[in-house]
């Protein structure tokens, strides 16, 4: 039984750590969620270049944005949620 329980808090806490830390390839210091704009905003700015936007999250403190752009290329990309400019990613 003892030896069940280690398992279930390592796996527990191997669980915690990934829910808490970014996944994507950029990190904003983006301050207060009351100060960012809304995602709405920087949907409305992608439409205008011709973007299909599919899907806006929040990960690593940027905005999170899956479209497709205007030559119809599938596109992963980030924006500063307070400024909505682009950040640059870490890959490698």
């Amino acid at each position: 039984m003892n030896f069940l329980r280690r398992c279930l808090l390592i796996l527990f806490c191997g669980l915690a750590w990934t829910a808490a830390s970014a996944t994507g390839l950029a990190t904003c210091d983006s301050g207060s969620e009351d100060t960012w704009q809304p995602q709405s905003k920087l949907k409305e700015q992608l439409e205008a270049r011709g973007w299909e936007v599919r899907r806006i999250k929040v990960d690593g403190g940027c905005y999170e944005v899956y479209a497709l752009d205007d030559k119809g290329e599938r596109v992963e990309a980030y924006f500063h949620p307070q400024t909505l400019e682009s950040v640059p990613t870490d890959k490698g």
